[in-house]
């Protein structure tokens, strides 16, 4: 992954589309620190794909587990209890 910054991608982004499109992933800083980065079109559609999934909870993949438990034991209910006391 390269990095560069804004004023440079401004000079060079035919170069960094090209690096993109090539699969690099390029990015693109402002004042030093990292801002966007630009990917190509299939690397943004995989990441569209990955964040859209309908992904359960842990507790409701922790309920597809097939055990003999019962899973409305109060051993799996969360505690709301502090676990200790603080000053602040």
């Amino acid at each position: 992954m390269s990095r560069i910054g804004v004023k440079e991608a401004k000079a060079g982004l035919s170069g960094l589309v090209e690096d993109a499109t090539s699969g690099e992933f390029v990015t693109i800083t402002k004042h030093g620190k990292s801002a966007a980065v630009l990917v190509s079109v299939e690397a943004a559609e995989a990441a569209k794909r990955a964040l859209a999934k309908n992904r359960p909870s842990l507790v409701a993949h922790l309920k597809l587990f097939p055990a003999d438990v019962d899973l409305d034991d109060e051993v799996f209910q969360r505690n709301r209890q502090p676990s200790r006391d603080i000053e602040l």
